[in-house]
Parts: structure tokens; C-alpha cells; sequence
């Protein structure tokens, strides 16, 4: 089990270390950052967010419930009052030590249940590269079908990258909560 705390600077020291190659930045956060991440570059990042009433982004750390360790990132928003919609973006299970624990699965319904049941969204979406198999089969266990392909969407080191839109709505939600 685990449990979304809110993302401070407190935090930033962690997440440098998780993201130590260009790769790993690029495939987290597309071009929004530049490497080498920096705790001066994420500064703007925490701004304005994680109030219900008031915020467009609501940024996590992910903490097991049991060790009380951070093991992972997640982050919802362009959020759209008008449209009850959000997208979440930036997730990320930190060390190798906790991939493949069912910690994705467990922080996307969290944030799903923020989303849906405490900000009353109807629809939710993402993005994912297409090479990135593990979140892809995540994505698809939380309830989430895909709507397309943005093909060569990021030129990274010569090879271009296609992005899978996925999304979720507030019934099939219901449906599997």
C-alpha cells in the first residue's frame, strides 16, 4: 500500500538522484526540464499547486505505507474545471529496487480517486511512449484505453519517439474503483 504526500523542495534532492541520465529526464518529462536536473530548475514547478479549491496541478511523492520510503512521482494536471478534466504526467517508480512491486498501479488508481472522487473530473488522460512496455501494461490494468498515436512526437539522439494517448472517464472509473 501506499500513499501520495505532497512533492516540496524537500523532496527535490530525491528526485535529482532518480533521474541521473538525459534518457530517464527526457522520458519522464518530455522537454519541460533540461538535464541535468537542478533543485534551482524545479523551483517553478511546485508553484501554486495541491490546493483543491484553487490549483491546475496536483504534484506527489508516492510513499510506502509500510517502510515509510519514497518510491516514486506522480503529478495530475492541466486541469480543466470547465471540462472536468486533468492529465497526469510525470510518473515515475524511483530506484530499480521498486519496479515491478505493483507500485504503479497503486499510485495511478490513487491519483485517480483525487481526480475523480475529491475534484470531480470526468475524464482523465496521459501520454506514454510507445516503448515503454511496463507503464503501458499499467496504464491499461488501471482502466485506461488508448485513444491514439502521436507518431514521432520527440527527437531524442536522432530517433523520434510516438506518444499513446490513453484516457480514463468518470463511469468506467466507477466501474472498477
Amino acid at each position: 500500500m501506499i500513499r501520495l504526500e505532497p512533492f516540496t523542495q524537500d523532496d527535490f534532492v530525491q528526485l535529482i538522484e532518480w533521474i541521473n541520465t538525459e534518457e530517464l529526464l527526457t522520458n519522464w518529462a518530455g522537454s519541460l526540464f533540461s538535464f541535468p536536473l537542478t533543485q534551482s530548475s524545479m523551483e517553478w514547478y511546485i508553484e501554486k499547486t495541491n490546493d483543491l479549491k484553487k490549483s491546475d496541478a496536483f504534484i506527489y511523492k508516492v510513499v510506502d505505507q509500510n517502510s515509510g520510503i519514497t518510491v516514486g512521482h506522480i503529478s495530475l494536471g492541466g486541469i480543466s474545471r470547465k471540462n472536468r478534466s486533468g492529465r497526469i504526467s510525470r510518473v515515475l517508480i524511483g530506484s530499480g529496487d521498486h519496479k515491478g512491486k505493483g507500485y504503479c498501479k497503486d499510485m495511478v488508481r490513487a491519483i485517480l480517486k483525487i481526480g475523480f472522487d475529491e475534484l470531480k473530473l470526468h475524464r482523465i488522460s496521459l501520454g506514454v511512449y510507445d516503448f515503454n512496455s511496463p507503464a503501458l501494461k499499467c496504464y491499461q490494468s488501471s482502466g485506461f484505453s488508448v485513444d491514439g498515436i502521436m507518431r514521432d512526437i520527440l527527437l531524442y539522439q536522432d530517433k523520434w519517439w510516438s506518444l499513446i494517448e490513453m484516457s480514463i472517464l468518470e463511469e468506467e472509473w466507477e466501474k472498477i474503483k
